[in-house]
């Protein structure tokens, strides 16, 4: 028997979407991702990217304070003792991850840890295989499976993720390790030319870092940073290597030059923030949804998730590369579910 929703992917985009869907007695079904070490190395295993994520300082509802009476009571004690301490600021990624998902789970959502590795969009209803070999049917599809950050790939970028690595300005900036502190950021696109001009609110000072002599980047934003004096662009250099430690977490960056592989310099900065765009989680659907020249699937009507395959619906990073918020995120999810409730009722699938 064909599943009425399953929902593919465990970031805020899924888990409000599970909530929604859970609530109105569609009985959703999440696969959640599977725990393999290549979901590890790219940043995909289950609760999304946000799991990869310290302070959660932007995400209404959760101002600072203590939240470990909370979330005591509503996490499974389980999972609980595996948590790290709630750090008082905000709530942490994991906290804020694994209360979506007992939310989701309090409701009535089954959640399934595994991988969805091929689907066929052809025929009605559809069709999904699973990594671990399951092959299930469903009458309406929630993709929500977002989109991982791009690094270089360095061995000491993945040994100071959230200890002052990140791929995203806007979510981590304002900690209060990146304020009044010298900061790196790697790119010459448009996306590197918004997170350094961003990040000198905060930073004392913006290192853009650049193997070219030119930027990538539309002519009005590569003007506006380069306008901006607290950014210095080190043109012609690669970075080497993110230099910290243990206890301090970032503590500089080692640049290479382009031109003349001999000579590096190391900058001081608490903060480097890889900003060389996005890879979309979209490989296993083998190009059976419109998508757009980056690979985000495309929503094909204006204030809907709806997708250009009827009964399929997206949500979150996956479709969106541009505001790609933890809590627009969660109302594409919320908007999915709904508009899948909708549709299904429509077809008689209630």
């Amino acid at each position: 028997m064909a599943e009425r929703v399953i929902i593919i992917g465990s970031g805020p985009a899924g888990w409000a979407a599970a909530i929604y869907t859970s609530r109105a007695n569609l009985e959703p079904v999440v696969y959640e991702g599977a725990i393999t070490e290549e979901n590890r190395l790219q940043g995909t295993l289950p609760l999304g990217q946000l799991a990869l994520t310290t302070e959660v300082e932007n995400y209404p509802g959760f101002p600072a304070g203590d939240l470990e009476t909370y979330l005591d009571s509503s996490i499974e004690k389980s999972k609980r003792k595996h948590m790290t301490p709630h750090q008082k600021e905000g709530a942490s990624g994991p906290e804020l991850m694994e209360l979506m998902r007992q939310q989701a789970v309090n409701f009535g959502t089954k959640v399934v840890t595994d991988d969805i590795v091929e689907v066929d969009l052809s025929s009605h209803p559809f069709k999904l295989k699973s990594l671990g070999g399951d092959e299930v049917e469903a009458f309406s599809l929630i993709i929500a499976t977002g989109a991982r950050a791009n690094y270089l790939g360095l061995d000491s970028e993945e040994r100071f993720k959230n200890m002052g690595v990140s791929a995203c300005a806007v979510c981590d900036g304002a900690v209060p390790r990146f304020r009044n502190k010298p900061l790196v950021v790697v790119g010459g696109g448009d996306s590197a030319m918004e997170e350094a001009t961003f990040l000198t609110k905060f930073g004392s000072k913006v290192y853009i870092v650049h193997r070219r002599d030119e930027f990538r980047a539309s002519k009005i934003m590569a003007d506006r940073a380069l306008a901006n004096e607290k950014i210095e662009v080190k043109w012609n250099n690669t970075v080497d290597e993110v230099l910290g430690n243990d206890e301090d977490g970032v503590t500089g960056v080692r640049i290479r030059s382009t031109v003349d592989s001999d000579q590096t310099e190391d900058l001081e900065a608490t903060g480097y923030f890889a900003a060389i765009g996005h890879t979309p989680n979209t490989g296993f659907l083998k190009g059976q949804l419109e998508m757009n020249d980056k690979g985000y699937i495309t929503w094909t009507t204006p204030q809907r998730t709806y997708t250009s395959v009827e009964g399929v619906f997206a949500a979150g990073d996956v479709a969106d590369d541009y505001y790609r918020q933890a809590i627009t995120a969660a109302g594409t999810g919320c908007m999915a579910a709904l508009d899948a409730e909708r549709w299904l009722a429509a077809k008689g699938f209630e």
